[in-house]
């Protein structure tokens, strides 16, 4: 029979091992690093515990575009004026049962730090570890005159060799004239330049 020591180690390791394998199912995707990947990171692990990540990816930027196309919000949470005590109230009051608690959480916490106007930012870093999630890439084609379908296709059809296997690929497409012709592709932070400009460039840069 085993002694009450060894029953004791063994649970003990037991709920070490359960406890490890919680934390690392809860672990952000990415490892980033500054102020804003330290509360979106937080708020990454929060979610993911209450099983609302989406959620919060969603009321997240629902605040970020709040405070980018309303003046007043964007002031409220810019002003350094405004006591810490007021500014955790307001946003308590304001976002109290019409976002998660891990949401407001998040929100109270930045106001209690005079951090609000670092939302914006942290927005940005939560979606970035929600995108990771996903396994999406996000790819962006860059030409002189917008591509048609077929054209879009093609591009789309050689760039695969350059995705992870299993990605998905989220795909925007800008226009730029100072380009001239060809194309300039950004693939997460590769940056492949086929533009005709750069080749004038490059021949301009070629001696004689």
């Amino acid at each position: 029979m085993l002694s009450n020591a060894s029953i004791l180690r063994k649970a003990a390791t037991t709920a070490i091992r359960r406890s490890m394998a919680t934390e690392a199912a809860h672990k952000p995707p990415l490892d980033l690093y500054g102020l804003n990947a330290r509360y979106a990171n937080a708020t990454y692990i929060a979610a993911s515990k209450s099983n609302t990540l989406d959620q919060v990816e969603s009321e997240l930027l629902a605040i970020q575009k709040s405070a980018s196309t309303s003046k007043a919000f964007a002031s409220f949470l810019e002003n350094p004026l405004i006591s810490r005590d007021d500014k955790t109230k307001s946003v308590t009051d304001m976002l109290t049962g019409k976002t998660s608690p891990v949401t407001l959480n998040l929100m109270t916490v930045l106001a209690g730090n005079a951090r609000l106007n670092a939302i914006e930012g942290i927005a940005d870093t939560y979606v970035q570890l929600m995108k990771a999630k996903r396994g999406e890439v996000e790819a962006t084609i860059i030409s002189a005159e917008p591509l048609n379908k077929t054209q879009t296709a093609a591009v789309q059809d050689a760039m695969k060799s350059q995705f992870p296997a299993g990605a998905k690929v989220v795909l925007e497409s800008k226009v730029d004239p100072s380009i001239l012709g060809g194309l300039q592709i950004q693939i997460g932070d590769k940056f492949l330049d086929l533009s005709v400009g750069s080749r004038i460039e490059e021949v301009g840069r070629t001696a004689v």
